[in-house]
Parts: C-alpha cells; structure tokens; sequence
C-alpha cells in the first residue's frame, strides 16, 4: 500500500485542477533505473490501467503502482513539502537503504 498525507492530497487535487486533467485521473507512480543512488521516482497523472497494476486508495487519492515498481515501494508515504528547502512530492520509503540529498533517488 501507498500512503497519502493531507499536503500530497490538497497538492494532488490542487495539480489535477489547475493543470485540467480529466475526471478519473489518478496518481501513477514508479521506479526506473538511474539518479546518483541507482533507481528514480516517478510521478505523472494517468487515467489508464495497465496489466497488472497495484491499485490503492488513501486519504481520498487513488494511487497506482505497476508491479515491478510496487516491490520498491511497498508501504511508501507520499509527502508534499512547500518549504524553503525545495517544493514537491516526497517518497518516505522505508525500503531505502539510501538515498541522495536532494531526495530523488535510492538504493535498495
């Protein structure tokens, strides 16, 4: 499962809005190869389920995981920080035996 905090889900429903993606979409989120730890998070707004996708609803935000990207993320929190110290979404993963500074990639 993909936890959602209140910030990620106001950003969310505040992102699907101001950028006019259409009624259904959903969260897809991911992993791809690369970043200075070895694997990448990814984000994008999609409203097409794939063959085997993991799908979740938290906090009111439906989120999806393709499968190979769920065995990373397995019980990831989803944050949305709006400080001084950068704005965007946060991947809290307790899978991660690394991570860079600036928060974008890991290792496992």
């Amino acid at each position: 499962m993909i936890k959602v905090t209140d910030s990620a889900k106001a950003q969310v429903a505040k992102l699907i809005h101001d950028e006019n993606h259409p009624e259904g979409s959903f969260v897809r989120v991911g992993v791809e190869g690369g970043g200075c730890s070895g694997l990448m998070y990814q984000l994008i707004f999609d409203t097409t389920l794939r063959e085997g996708d993991q799908v979740f609803e938290d906090n009111g935000v439906k989120v999806v995981v393709d499968r190979k990207s769920f065995l990373y993320l397995a019980g990831t929190e989803l944050e949305y920080s709006g400080g001084l110290n950068g704005k965007g979404f946060i991947f809290i993963n307790p899978n991660a035996n690394r991570t860079c500074g600036c928060g974008e990639s890991f290792s496992i």
